[in-house]
């Protein structure tokens, strides 16, 4: 048994497919599938259930690829460790973002990390919580942009990023942009436009619904902050954004059909926190880019205009 089959496995089982598990693994398939079956000899077991159809494993098979993903992490590390002893700050960095953080953080960070650490290569990848969470246990992610506390995360380190106010987006003369300053308690009865299942933010409105007694508009739910605020332009409700993405107006159809509000102390807020394995070889990269993060004009505005408020 050696890595080289492991990592066999794990793409056959990530795949379900042999052909898309060799491409993967810039192997031929009649390579791969051998290399398999000589993993199922020397371990005694039936690791795949093959057919014409479809690629399964046995339950065997899923527990040896549940550990393999552990042991090539592992491995993985100690290459990591040998990189950065000699330069921690450079090499490939695969960064997981949630999809209400990513497209409005993105485009400040990416150019930032080029200019202030160019031998680094963020590798990003866009995915709910639970899938980032996933990825970091089996190694697939170095790190991970999160809104905590998360369910499953005690297990991960974590740095602190920013804190950010949940704003009143509405329409244009909408009855609750009459009050200069809304109230949270002003959001009761009201029906709130939210975004579907899986996705963190969601719980985090909810919660805010469930405290001033508003409730979700069920017969809309969105896909992504966008859509939520297109459907706000186009008169269709109102909703909770966070403020990085409530004060972003490009592409936006309408945009100025839209009322933005902060609301009264206390604001309802969120907090967003880089997470990683513990005792990960790349260290000093995560701390450097949660440096790099909190140095950004836009979340340096971001901190002042809470603390203003």
């Amino acid at each position: 048994m050696n890595l080289r089959d492991l990592r066999y496995l794990v793409a056959v089982a990530d795949k379900r497919h042999f052909g898309r598990a060799a491409e993967a693994c810039f192997v031929s398939q009649p390579t791969l599938s051998a290399q398999i079956k000589k993993l199922e000899g020397f371990l005694g077991v039936q690791l795949i259930e093959r057919s014409n159809r479809r690629v399964m494993l046995t339950p065997i098979g899923d527990e040896v690829a549940q550990r393999a993903r552990y042991i090539l992490s592992a491995a993985d590390d100690i290459v990591q460790v040998a990189r950065a002893a000699s330069d921690p700050l450079a090499g490939d960095f695969r960064l997981g973002l949630i999809p209400t953080v990513a497209p409005y953080l993105l485009p400040h960070l990416v150019p930032a990390v080029r200019e202030s650490l160019p031998r680094l290569r963020l590798m990003l990848y866009e995915e709910q919580t639970s899938r980032c969470l996933e990825r970091l246990r089996n190694g697939t992610l170095d790190a991970a942009v999160l809104a905590v506390p998360v369910d499953g995360g005690e297990g991960f380190a974590q740095a602190g990023l920013y804190d950010e106010p949940f704003l009143l987006a509405m329409p244009k003369g909408h009855a609750l942009s009459k009050a200069r300053v809304p109230s949270l308690e002003r959001l009761s009865d009201a029906r709130i436009l939210l975004l579907e299942e899986g996705h963190c933010l969601r719980d985090q409105a909810l919660e805010i619904c469930k405290l001033v007694g508003a409730s979700e508009e069920r017969e809309f739910r969105a896909t992504s902050l966008e859509t939520l605020r297109q459907m706000v332009a186009a008169g269709a409700g109102i909703t909770l954004l966070p403020e990085l993405a409530a004060l972003s107006t490009d592409g936006i159809a309408n945009a100025g059909s839209i009322t933005i509000e902060r609301f009264d102390s206390p604001q309802p807020r969120r907090h967003v926190a880089l997470l990683w394995r513990k005792g990960s070889a790349r260290e000093p990269t995560m701390r450097a880019l949660v440096a790099q993060v909190q140095e950004l004009d836009v979340i340096q505005r971001l901190q002042h205009d809470d603390a203003a408020a």
